[in-house]
């Protein structure tokens, strides 16, 4: 299952609905990617899978902000 380790998105599930109501069960996937992202402070590359959203806010802040704020020990 695609989980997201900063933002905690994950699949979130519910029904389409025909135009007579049927409902058929339907899942929406987050995008999520696996990453390398460079770790400034101690000069190494850390493999995470991430949401695209994520990833925007760890170029944004920088990944020690990000994870610190998410409560991820790196």
């Amino acid at each position: 299952m695609a989980k997201c380790k900063f933002t905690g998105k994950r699949p979130l599930s519910g029904h389409r609905v025909s135009h007579s109501h049927r409902k058929t069960k339907h899942w929406q996937k987050p995008n999520v990617q696996s990453k390398r992202v460079y770790d400034e402070e101690t000069g190494t590359w850390v493999r995470l899978r991430l949401s695209t959203s994520a990833l925007r806010n760890i170029t944004k802040n920088g990944l020690r902000a990000e994870a610190r704020d998410a409560g991820i020990k790196l």
